[in-house]
Order: structure tokens, then C-alpha cells, then sequence
């Protein structure tokens, strides 16, 4: 059986020239990167060249560029880093953080642990299309707000949020505030932007960004978070001086150097709008025959602001669960959500905050492609589905 991969927003295959990329360091120049001897400094020489690549990328200095473990470490690290800091410089200040309720839980349980350090926490509502709106972070903002996250695109529904529309309105509002230490900081969660938005730091007006490798076709255990200069930061982990002693423990030499290559990558325009305009057009026509040849059948998230690779739905009086085991029995995976929280009964926090009921939300599928997909892939899809919502329905005892 021919296996078809349309789950990319979970993980995505590393590309072989990524693998090529990362192949020497796994064996050949094995050296610790903070070495002194020629092991070491070959090691150190992947490492920052890796770094030149990323801050390419999103157009900011290398110095500004920290490799993490992923995504998850460079969320708390942002967020937990600037309010420990805040706290460090004024114990008694009153802190107080903006997000969205449809962030990743790399975001939303780390504002959940801001309780226990006495910190409020504002989680923003979003349109029915799971877009945040620019009106609403402007009315949530008080004198002791300190930061602002809002992810790039939503994980589940793909839908793009208006980070560089939230970033000119922090810069107007900073620049009315006299006291530097009143300046409101911007995080974004950019995981699933990079391979489809422009994520250029200054351009997105950002002060802190994080993304993976392996969203990217690089490597798992490798992240970055951008961290514009000037913004304070308190570490999470100690015991040793890398990353300009702000994360602590020895580099993952090869996996940095993968995801150094997975930005190189991305460079590349004219390839990118090739692949992202035939992703695009296999989920349209996924779209379309989904929703004229399934009952009940509704998109989830806006329909032109999405990224290309992402299409969820819902399929009323049927579990989504359900339909992924019979798919995959079929040879095709995807999923019914974010993968950080498939094992979660409770319906998506996301469609739940767009209006969706929990009812009709436990019949969500996400359908994700990537630049291996194919026509064929999609017509197999096609093939199948319709008739395992309808066995499915059939089975099911609401109607």
C-alpha cells in the first residue's frame, strides 16, 4: 500500500538536502561546538554559519538569533523570560499579559503558570474565521501591560492573523509611552508562518519570534527564537554560557545545522512560489469537492486569509477520531487537530473559541499538504472520504 502523508502542519519530512546538510556533523565533526580545539571550532563554525542563515531570514542581526530545542522552549522562553526579568528589576510591579484564545498550548499553558508569579493574563477572542482583531488588542491594553502574544497562523485552522497590523499599533502606542520601562514587548508564535509568510522581523514590527525546524522540512529538536537587541530576557536553564548565556546546555550541532539549511531553503523565492502555488491549488480543489460532495460538510477558518497547505473541517453526527483511524487504515494520515494535543478528549479550544459546539467540533479534521503532495494523493483522498463520513454516520446513533 502507498502511504499518503497530509498531516505537514504536525511535522514535515526532512528534505534531502537538509539530511545531506546535516550528515557530517552526525559523524565526521562530532566535536562539542564549545570546545577549543579544532573538533570544537569546526562544530562552532556549522553552528554560527546555521545562525548567519536564520538571521537571513528573518532579516535581523546574527546576534539577535538563539537556537532552542523547538518551538515549545522558544514560546517559554519568551514569555517567561520577559516577566521574570520584569519581576527581577521590580518585584512589586504590576505585570499583565495579552494573548489570544486560540494560541498553541506552547503559549496558552505557559500564560496559564503567569498565575502563580501574579500576573494577569488577558486571552483575546477571535471572529468566527479565528481571526484576532487589531480593535480588540487595542482596548486590552493597560498601563502595566508588558507583552503581547499572538501567534502568526493558527496551527488547527490555518487562518493568518494580523501580526503586522498588532506590531504598528504596539510601536504608535510605545512611542506615547515616556519611561522606557513601560515599553510593551510583541511576541509571535511563527511555527507554522515560515514556509508560507514573509517573517522578517522589523517588517512584522516583532520584538520576539519563535519557529522549528522540523515545520520546515528540517530536523525535530531544533528551534530558534529572535530576540530583538535591547529586549530583557531572564534564562530558564543555567549551568553553562551558550547562546550568549541566555540558554544554557551543549548546542545541537547537527540539528542546528539542518535547520540552518531548511531556512536556506526558503530563500529561495521563486522555487517557494512554485511549491506554495501548487500546494495551494491541490487544497482548493480538496475544498471545493469536499464541501459539493459531503454533507454537512463545513470549512473551518477564513477562507482567502489561510495559509496554502491547510484545509479543516467539520462532518456533523460523526468523530473525527473515528475518520482518521479508518483513513489511516486506507494508508492516508492526517489529523483531527493540533498534534501537541491529540491525546485531549475535550473538543479544539480553537473551534470552541470560534463558535463552533463542542458537538460538532469532535467531527473536525485538519488536512494539511505539503510540497511532496501530489494530484494523485488528493483524487485518493477524494475516493475515499465521502464514503467513510457516510458509513460513519450511518453507525453513528445521533442524527
Amino acid at each position: 500500500m502507498t502511504r499518503i502523508y497530509l498531516d505537514h502542519s504536525a511535522t514535515t519530512p526532512i528534505d534531502p538536502k537538509v539530511f545531506k546538510s546535516m550528515r557530517p556533523y552526525l559523524t565526521a565533526e562530532f566535536g562539542n561546538a564549545s570546545s577549543l580545539h579544532t573538533f570544537g571550532q569546526r562544530a562552532r563554525a556549522g553552528v554560527e554559519a546555521a545562525r548567519e542563515q536564520v538571521a537571513s531570514f528573518l532579516g535581523c542581526f546574527p546576534k539577535e538569533v538563539f537556537f532552542t530545542s523547538g518551538a515549545t522552549e522558544s514560546n517559554n522562553l519568551a514569555i517567561l523570560g520577559l516577566v521574570r526579568r520584569a519581576r527581577a528589576l521590580d518585584a512589586k510591579r504590576k505585570l499583565h499579559v495579552i494573548t489570544s484564545s486560540i494560541e498553541h498550548p506552547a503559549v496558552l499553558e505557559v500564560c496559564r503558570e503567569l498565575k502563580k508569579e501574579e500576573v494577569e493574563v488577558t486571552y483575546l477572542p477571535v471572529t468566527k474565521a479565528g481571526l484576532v482583531g487589531v480593535d480588540d488588542v487595542k482596548r486590552a491594553i493597560r498601563p502595566e501591560t508588558i507583552l503581547i502574544s499572538i501567534m502568526y497562523v493558527n496551527n488547527e485552522v490555518g487562518t493568518i492573523q494580523p501580526v503586522r497590523e498588532i506590531g504598528r499599533l504596539v510601536k504608535e502606542i510605545n512611542a506615547g509611552r515616556k519611561k522606557k520601562v513601560d515599553k510593551i514587548f510583541f511576541h509571535t508564535d511563527a511555527v507554522q508562518a515560515a514556509n508560507f509568510c514573509d517573517c522578517r522581523a522589523d517588517w512584522l514590527g516583532v520584538d520576539l519570534l519563535s519557529f522549528s525546524a522540523h515545520k520546515i522540512y528540517g530536523p525535530k529538536g531544533a528551534g530558534a527564537l529572535y530576540v530583538r537587541t535591547g529586549t530583557p530576557l531572564y534564562p530558564l536553564f543555567f549551568g553553562g554560557h551558550q547562546e550568549q548565556e541566555l540558554r544554557s546546555g551543549t548546542e545541537n550541532v547537527a540539528g542546528i545545522v539542518g535547520f540552518g539549511k531548511a531556512v536556506e531553503l526558503l530563500a529561495d523565492k521563486r522555487e517557494l512560489k512554485r511549491i506554495n502555488t501548487n500546494i495551494e491549488r491541490l487544497r482548493d480543489k480538496l475544498i471545493k469537492e469536499v464541501l459539493k460532495n459531503i454533507p454537512n460538510a463545513v470549512l473551518n477558518g477564513d477562507p482567502k486569509r489561510r495559509v496554502p497547505g491547510n484545509a479543516n473541517f467539520c462532518f456533523k453526527n460523526v468523530e473525527g477520531e473515528s475518520i482518521l483511524l479508518m483513513l489511516d487504515a486506507e494508508g492516508i494520515a492526517i489529523s483531527t487537530g493540533s498534534a501537541c494535543s491529540s491525546g485531549s478528549l475535550e473538543p479544539s479550544h480553537v473551534l470552541t473559541a470560534m463558535g463552533i459546539s463542542p458537538e460538532v467540533s469532535h467531527g473536525s479534521l485538519r488536512i494539511t499538504l505539503g510540497k511532496g503532495n501530489t494530484e494523485r494523493d488528493i483524487t485518493r483522498l477524494l475516493s475515499v472520504l465521502p464514503g467513510i463520513v457516510e458509513r460513519l454516520r450511518k453507525m453513528s446513533p445521533i442524527k
